[in-house]
């Protein structure tokens, strides 16, 4: 796997997705829920799927996230084919290039933020005080260095959305995938958390990619992808949609 993953050519795009459809079996029928969508994310983009419930954008961020295989077309990681890759190769692929995000935080709940930001980097075998070291780092970037002792049970819904954050790019990934990363915070606390994701965009040029309802949200990145019923109706920046 080693030579699999080795540096992409800096020409290619993040993401290439051509003709994807993802289709799953209800009793005798075939349920389409991704319809031959085709779109590139270039690198250091900060982007928005929106669409209403069941359009399929969930589905969508699966696969961009390596955790699902296209049924037709492809998808295309720094130039890696998802569908062509084992179960082994596309956990590798995870880790080398994705941080995830998700509405639940999903914290160890006795654990201190250090360690909890710390835990990627256990599992990828590195030690104890360098693991820690880069962990603070994350929590730094995140503005949450004055918590970094404190566990779950200690902190506010947005401090535990920022320790998540933390723990995403503690690997030093190039893309970022949100899912409804504000939908467990009042408002106020959600737009302090997209402040932090527009800061992360704009000064470590991590790629960012949010699944949102929020279009108020939305309309701060500087693309929008819309989905209905599992198709592309809208792929362009926000000023122009109407």
């Amino acid at each position: 796997m080693s030579t699999a993953l080795a540096q992409p050519a800096a020409h290619q795009a993040l993401i290439d997705v051509d003709r994807l459809e993802r289709s799953f079996q209800v009793g005798d029928d075939e349920l389409r829920v991704l319809k031959g969508l085709s779109f590139r994310i270039e690198r250091g983009e900060y982007l928005a799927i929106i669409g209403p419930s069941g359009s399929g954008k969930s589905t969508v961020m699966y696969q961009l996230g390596c955790l699902d295989t296209p049924t037709r077309g492809t998808v295309r990681l720094s130039g890696y084919d998802v569908s062509t890759l084992n179960d082994s190769e596309l956990a590798a692929l995870r880790n080398r290039f994705i941080g995830f995000v998700f509405q639940a935080f999903n914290l160890l709940p006795r654990t201190t933020a250090v360690d909890n930001v710390a835990l990627p980097l256990r599992y990828a075998g590195i030690g104890l005080r360098e693991r820690r070291r880069r962990a603070r780092v994350a929590l730094a970037r995140v503005g949450l260095s004055h918590r970094e002792d404190h566990s779950p049970e200690r902190l506010s819904g947005g401090e535990k959305q920022r320790v998540a954050i933390a723990r995403a790019i503690v690997t030093g990934p190039e893309l970022l995938l949100c899912d409804e990363p504000t939908g467990n915070l009042d408002q106020k606390v959600g737009k302090e958390i997209i402040e932090v994701f527009e800061r992360l965009n704009r000064e470590l040029g991590v790629t960012v990619i949010m699944v949102t309802h929020d279009m108020e949200l939305a309309r701060r990145t500087r693309r929008i992808i819309r989905l209905v019923d599992g198709e592309i109706v809208y792929d362009g920046p926000p000023s122009e949609m109407g």
